[in-house]
């Protein structure tokens, strides 16, 4: 398997650990009869790790598109190389340190983190369409 679709595979994996994560500290948060309910009442307030982790999981379910599309492009154009390999890292590496440093709370570095995983995208994309 390339490069670039063993990152995607990861991303995908990474992406369903963030949905997990955010929903077991929502569950610590809230009790498991709020996580096993309708949750059609009125939720308080989530606590900043919990706010933090599900507004990471929501970034990267806006950005993860755009970096799928461009890593299948690759794979399908044949128009993969160093290049590209190092972009679909590049991207994984930074969303990863990205959800640590949401999480953790370190404003200046996740935004850093966050034009990284750009960067990397970007890359791809660059080497598709040279």
């Amino acid at each position: 398997m390339s490069v670039e679709m063993t990152v995607l595979a990861l991303g995908c994996i990474f992406g369903i650990v963030q949905v997990f994560v955010a929903a077991q500290f929502q569950t610590r948060q809230h009790g498991l009869a709020w996580s096993l309910s309708s949750r059609e009442a009125a939720m308080p307030r989530p606590t900043p790790l919990v706010g933090r982790l599900k507004r990471a999981q929501t970034n990267f379910l806006e950005t993860f598109p755009f970096a799928s599309s461009a890593l299948l492009a690759v794979e399908i154009t044949g128009r993969g190389n160093g290049m590209t390999e190092a972009g679909a890292i590049l991207w994984l590496s930074a969303r990863i340190a990205f959800w640590l440093a949401y999480a953790i709370g370190i404003p200046v570095l996740r935004s850093v983190l966050f034009s990284a995983s750009i960067i990397g995208i970007g890359l791809v994309l660059w080497s598709l369409l040279a």
